[in-house]
Parts: C-alpha cells; sequence; structure tokens
C-alpha cells in the first residue's frame, strides 16, 4: 500500500492508464482479428483499414513498439491480398 499521497496519487493514475491502454490493445487486437479471420477479400479490404488505424494508435501512444506495427501492418497487408 502507498504510504504517502505521491504515491496513492500515482496509484491512482496507474490504474486509469492501465484501464485505457488496455481498451486500446484489446480494441487492436480484435480489429486485426477481423482482418486476419475475414472470409473473401472484399471482406478482408474493408477491415482493414480500421486494423491499421488501430495498430497505428497503439504504436502511436507506445503500447507497441514503431517496428512492432510496422511489421503487423506488412502482415495484415500480405494477408489480405492473399485471400
Amino acid at each position: 500500500m502507498p504510504n504517502t499521497e505521491q504515491a496513492k496519487k500515482r496509484l491512482r493514475q496507474d490504474e486509469r492508464r492501465r484501464i485505457h491502454n488496455k481498451a486500446i490493445s484489446s480494441a487492436m487486437k480484435t480489429a486485426v482479428k477481423k482482418a486476419l479471420q475475414a472470409e473473401t477479400t472484399e471482406a478482408a479490404a474493408a477491415a482493414l483499414p480500421e486494423a491499421m488505424k488501430r495498430v497505428d494508435k497503439a504504436a502511436k501512444k507506445n503500447l507497441i513498439h514503431a517496428n512492432a506495427a510496422a511489421r503487423k501492418k506488412s502482415q495484415l497487408t500480405r494477408a489480405a491480398t492473399a485471400k
């Protein structure tokens, strides 16, 4: 348990940030999964911009590394064109 006022405040802030980051990360994973599991090329192409957007937002907020975001976007593009 935090003893100082500063430590108590940090605990509150960390909890808020954790929930916010978890929501962004979860939305990214859902969008990527939807794009990868699309049945047709058209469905994959329709889901691709949303997945790219979510990956970019996660990278911008440092939830994933910029290189990991680039790699994931490349994988998404290849998967969408392969269907």
